[in-house]
């Protein structure tokens, strides 16, 4: 990582915020984005402190201007760009039979996928001339149905779709794409989730003590992962056994995220 430039977007919290200084640690430069300058600051000052060069660049990435001038701002300071790291999300935890405001599907689309497009398609020559990486920090609930998750599903489903499709137009040219599936991490992501209503649920509807990973381990195997420029990153032997059963038992997977859902009281 010593000395690559890398953008990360949804950099001022979470495994966005972590993943910064992790590779802050190894050298790199960073181009750190969120919707507000001024949240980044302290990631900014954690990667600064860690000897590395860092810049905070304010990008709503459902904006595609935003997007654009994000990538003119990383090459103006450092004149080239070797990763993409495509982490800005949000998400939502309802039942669809209950959601009152539908316009959260097209947020959860602009900002989970179209965000994702945005950001790559300004940044990719630039990534090529450099036969760099592209990294998707996509979901678990992006290769498999999950109960009231259904925006966030469907979002993540099409990030993977994009990321694989684009992967195998760039065989040949020297850049590599990363997809990472996370499951359940202890971020504050799902305090954030919006709600039927559209809006943020403010705290976690399940018991974050139970199969939680911590940020740090998260983080860890993604910049292996990166290190060893890998197609995907699956995380957990349970989130690997149940893609096997999708394949040979989808009923069975179905039942299984019913029961849990039903456990929780949803």
């Amino acid at each position: 990582m010593q000395g690559k430039t890398i953008i990360i977007t949804g950099a001022s919290f979470g495994i966005g915020a972590e993943l910064a200084a992790m590779l802050a640690a190894r050298g790199a430069n960073l181009v750190l984005a969120a919707r507000s300058e001024e949240s980044l600051g302290e990631v900014k000052q954690r990667c600064e402190k860690a000897g590395a060069k860092a810049i905070t660049v304010a990008t709503d990435v459902t904006d595609p201007e935003a997007c654009r001038r994000m990538v003119e701002r990383a090459m103006e300071t450092f004149g080239g760009i070797d990763m993409l790291v495509n982490n800005a999300g949000t998400s939502m935890w309802a039942r669809f039979e209950d959601i009152t405001d539908l316009t959260l599907y097209e947020r959860l689309m602009r900002v989970n996928y179209l965000g994702a497009v945005y950001c790559t398609h300004y940044a990719l020559p630039h990534i090529k001339a450099r036969k760099g990486l592209l990294v998707a920090v996509s979901s678990l609930s992006g290769k498999t149905g999950v109960p009231l998750r259904t925006a966030y599903a469907a979002s993540k489903h099409a990030m993977q779709g994009f990321f694989d499709s684009l992967r195998v137009e760039l065989l040949g040219t020297g850049v590599d794409v990363l997809i990472v599936s996370p499951g359940f991490v202890a971020t504050d992501i799902r305090a954030r989730a919006l709600g039927p209503d559209g809006k943020p649920v403010q705290e976690s509807k399940r018991d974050e003590e139970r199969d939680t990973m911590d940020v740090h381990t998260c983080v860890a195997q993604i910049v292996r992962a990166i290190e060893r420029r890998d197609r995907e990153l699956v995380m957990t032997a349970r989130a690997k056994v149940g893609m096997f059963l999708k394949l040979v038992a989808p009923g069975l997977v179905d039942r299984i995220a019913l029961r849990a859902m039903r456990e929780k009281g949803s």
